[in-house]
């Protein structure tokens, strides 16, 4: 029987992170959407989480982990220009006055989310929700063979 491969860890988050990471996946696929994690974007910017439904919309969610996370932080604005809904995702302890109005707000642990309230919606261009599903489905099909061939993947640019 084949032994379950665990995804590496990059080392980049914390523990409170990768807690909220976990559950808000656990939610979003509920929604039906898949995720990915890190995805680089053409900015430059990595988005903590990129999720992609069936229908082709495209959220992102911008993960924070403490009050000082989201005040050192101001670069989510940018994301806004690669998804539907941009959405934040923290632990319970964070108020969730902190975050700004109009991105939606999910609240997780390391079990689970709920959504807090709903994003509103940006609806991407054609060309760049055609950017975007490339960018996704590259880094998703990466990962997988990275990890079947971990020394044939060395130098990878995306995902």
């Amino acid at each position: 029987m084949p032994v379950a491969q665990p995804l590496p860890v990059d080392g980049r988050q914390s523990e409170t992170a990768l807690a909220v990471a976990r559950g808000t996946g656990r939610l979003l696929r509920s929604f039906g959407f898949s995720c990915v994690s890190e995805l680089p974007l053409p900015s430059g910017r990595r988005a903590d989480l990129t999720a992609l439904n069936a229908r082709g919309d495209v959220w992102i969610i911008e993960i924070k982990s403490s009050e000082a996370d989201l005040r050192a932080d101001q670069k989510w604005e940018e994301y806004r220009a690669h998804c539907d809904r941009l959405f934040f995702a923290f632990p319970q302890h964070l108020p969730c006055e902190l975050f700004p109005a109009d991105a939606g707000q999910i609240v997780a642990d390391a079990y689970g989310a709920h959504l807090h309230c709903e994003a509103p919606e940006h609806r991407l261009t054609a060309a760049t929700r055609k950017m975007m599903l490339l960018r996704f489905a590259l880094a998703a099909a990466q990962r997988l063979n990275r990890l079947a061939d971990p020394q044939g993947h060395q130098g990878d640019l995306l995902g």
